[in-house]
């Protein structure tokens, strides 16, 4: 099986358990997208075909520095204007390569890696969406209709310009949508009505979802090493929470994480605050915090009572996952999406993130840590995660595609690269 990934970490990590699983099971896996991003994130060993690489001839900025300024609607048109879309167009000669040489019998096809689809397609190959977030499941442009309007021409635009047929929506596979959460969290008011997934009249499913999305929970893998972490500093007597934005926003947080500090000062005498954010930013850390550029997230998360963090998908299910509520302060993109859905769930309190103030803040974590009904819907989530199966369910899904036709042998001269660094 080809994985076809963006250079994003949170993509990525879901899908490294389903890969281990796979490979455990006696198939063969290998990895396609941009090389020099994606190979700090893979195994050792890890078979990797470049696609996208960032060079001076394409223009995809996926988590560059201009985006990062922005939110709200203009972080989103500039995600799929000067991200997603260009991406794709860059990755596209990478993937076919990839098709050709290691001759996949599927492809899973992460949902913000739009050049896998159309390969897929191509060659006539079975597919199964990787949805790590699940913002696109949930009629996401309910509120925006022209801007979900917007996506669509974008989308079709790219369909015309790669001489694929309309009508079809690459974020959405026919065959299986792997969903990395539960309706426990996300509602289960069912995907946005499109061509892609309308209810027909044999398996109608209103208000549902369709059989072929499997709602598998997280998987965790194996993770690239962050260095020590001092856990004897670790308060026994205090509540321990985390304090993180992630690996893409965390550039942003200059004005957010003053506001933290003072909430910190606030509730010092009960609650020992874990900041992981760069060193530059984080400012002067008083003596009853705990502060490191980068933490052992999954490590850590079983010696926590919450967590505050930026509404990325993984860092919220991997909370969930350990029945722990969180406090959500969304940045941009998907994470509005996501911090509705812990709050409607009861499993956490949302926050403003751009105009963060310290009561607010402080306010927000002693509800989480002091109201019960918080843990209880962050268990209630928890058990759900649990039922769904993971990494392990998800290799099932995929084991019960039908193969497609294995593509002819590729042309001289291409080659993967193999992983050298370490995991």
């Amino acid at each position: 099986m080809l994985f076809v990934v963006p250079p994003l970490a949170g993509h990525v990590n879901p899908t490294l358990a389903v890969a281990a699983e796979l490979a455990a099971r006696g198939h063969q896996v290998a990895w396609t997208g941009p090389a020099a991003a994606l190979a700090p994130l893979l195994p050792t060993g890890s078979l990797l075909y470049p696609a996208g690489d960032r060079d001076a001839a394409d223009g995809h900025d996926l988590g560059g520095a201009r985006w990062r300024d922005l939110r709200g609607i203009a972080a989103l048109r500039f995600l799929w204007a000067e991200a997603l879309i260009p991406l794709a167009r860059a990755m596209l000669p990478g993937v076919h390569t990839a098709v050709e040489t290691f001759r996949p019998d599927v492809l899973v096809t992460d949902q913000q890696a739009l050049a896998g689809p159309l390969v897929a397609r191509r060659h006539g190959l079975p597919w199964a969406t990787s949805a790590t977030t699940s913002a696109e499941i949930i009629r996401p442009f309910d509120d925006f209709p022209k801007v979900g309007e917007w996506v669509n021409l974008r989308i079709a635009a790219l369909l015309a310009e790669c001489g694929a047929p309309g009508g079809w929506d690459p974020r959405f596979s026919p065959h299986l949508l792997l969903v990395f959460s539960t309706p426990a969290l996300i509602g289960d008011g069912g995907p946005e009505r499109t061509a892609a997934h309308a209810p027909d009249a044999a398996n109608g499913f209103a208000g549902r979802y369709p059989p072929h999305y499997a709602f598998v929970g997280p998987a965790f893998g194996a993770r690239p090493p962050t260095g020590d972490f001092p856990w004897r500093r670790l308060d026994p007597g205090r509540a321990r929470v985390l304090v993180s934005l992630g690996t893409l926003n965390r550039a942003a947080g200059a004005r957010f994480y003053p506001a933290v500090l003072r909430a910190a000062d606030a509730l010092a005498d009960r609650a020992q605050l874990i900041l992981a954010a760069p060193a530059d930013l984080a400012g002067d850390i008083p003596p009853h915090m705990l502060h490191q550029e980068y933490v052992p997230q999954l490590q850590l998360l079983p010696h926590l009572d919450a967590v505050l963090c930026h509404g990325g998908h993984n860092t919220v299910c991997e909370a969930l996952a350990y029945g722990l509520p969180l406090v959500v302060a969304p940045v941009r993109d998907d994470q509005p999406i996501v911090a509705r859905q812990v709050a409607e769930a009861g499993a956490g309190v949302r926050v403003r993130f751009g105009r963060a103030r310290t009561d607010e803040l402080h306010q927000a974590l002693t509800a989480v840590l002091d109201d019960p009904a918080h843990r209880r819907a962050a268990r209630r989530i928890q058990a759900s995660f649990a039922a769904a199966g993971g990494a392990a369910t998800a290799a099932d899904r995929l084991e019960k595609l039908p193969p497609g036709p294995r593509p002819g042998p590729s042309a001289p001269g291409t080659a993967p690269t193999r992983n050298e660094k370490g995991p």
